[in-house]
């Protein structure tokens, strides 16, 4: 028998192979495994497993975010199709302008995206995200998506509007306005990618300064119990350094001081479990959308410990 894996990377790669969908095993495989003779190559094996969950309008559907259940597109489901083409780096092409197109057509009237759109009527989704018939614009769909086609250099006419959204809702936040640790992801995501640098950098010193005053992160992950949630997050639901800063390079990462920011890995690092997967620390709703996440935040949990330099095997 061959004896049990010892290092963090060793035990998420069996994780993922017994529990992970084709998705993220071949996400999984890019990211962390060397290429094996005879096999597909392992950007291919990614966008074609990708392609399963792609739709004739464009979008993106079938539960590839697992809140969200049904084959419909959704804005959800296509700003992770965008992350997963941006990892692999073909996030731009024909298939790009398809997906302008899927946009343009279900934007609002300001030009950016629901967070859900009223197609998902009838499907089963997520208690926490409710379905009407006229959802407003929001940042939590059109930051990460006009982020990410901004960093892929895309143009589009559609991709204008979405960005003038953008710059006023993130603004907006940086001013006070009350906010979430979801939202606040999706405004770095896209200060992260939109070609005006400085700009960007301007305004996320004075987001990260209101995140900082709202407690929206917990800066010390050993006393997270003690830390409040914000208003309808489920229980332990906390936030810690390394959620907002994935990356080194991100714009959140002088939100946090090298310590704080080591005492945020340190925790991560802790967090995996004795399965070899990392938990998720959102409200389980169903069976399914849970062991399809865990998989998903592992792989993210990898990324940012090697991006910082821990060793991970």
């Amino acid at each position: 028998m061959d004896p049990a894996p010892t290092s963090p990377l060793a035990r998420a790669e069996h994780f993922v192979w017994l529990t992970a969908r084709v998705l993220e095993q071949r996400r999984f495989a890019y990211h962390f495994l060397p290429q094996r003779d005879g096999l597909e190559p392992a950007v291919d094996a990614v966008e074609r497993a990708l392609a399963a969950y792609l739709n004739d309008d464009g979008g993106y559907g079938h539960a590839l975010e697992p809140d969200l259940r049904g084959p419909v597109s959704q804005p959800l489901h296509t700003a992770y199709a965008l992350r997963v083409l941006d990892e692999i780096g073909r996030c731009g092409g024909q298939r790009i302008e398809r997906v302008c197109r899927y946009l343009t057509e279900i934007s609002t009237p300001t030009g950016a995206l629901p967070a859900l759109h009223p197609s998902l009527r009838g499907y089963p989704a997520a208690p926490w995200i409710p379905v009407v018939d006229d959802p407003p614009s929001d940042l939590l769909a059109t930051g990460p998506v006009t982020g990410l086609l901004h960093r892929g250099g895309v143009w589009h006419a559609w991709l204008f509007r979405a960005t003038d959204f953008c710059w006023s809702a993130v603004e907006r936040l940086a001013d006070g306005a009350p906010t979430h640790p979801y939202e606040v992801m999706a405004a770095i995501t896209f200060l992260d990618c939109v070609p005006d640098r400085q700009r960007a950098g301007a305004v996320a010193e004075r987001l990260g300064a209101r995140v900082r005053e709202q407690r929206l992160v917990v800066l010390d992950p050993w006393d997270a119990a003690d830390h409040p949630v914000p208003a309808g997050y489920g229980p332990g639901e906390h936030h810690f350094a390394h959620d907002f800063a994935r990356l080194p390079g991100s714009v959140a990462r002088p939100w946090f001081s090298d310590a704080e920011m080591s005492a945020a890995l340190d925790h991560l690092a802790a967090a995996q479990q004795e399965d070899g997967g990392w938990p998720i620390n959102w409200r389980q709703w169903a069976p399914g959308t849970a062991l399809e996440c865990r998989p998903m935040v592992t792989i993210d949990a990898l990324l940012t410990l090697r991006a910082y330099g821990r060793e991970i095997g």
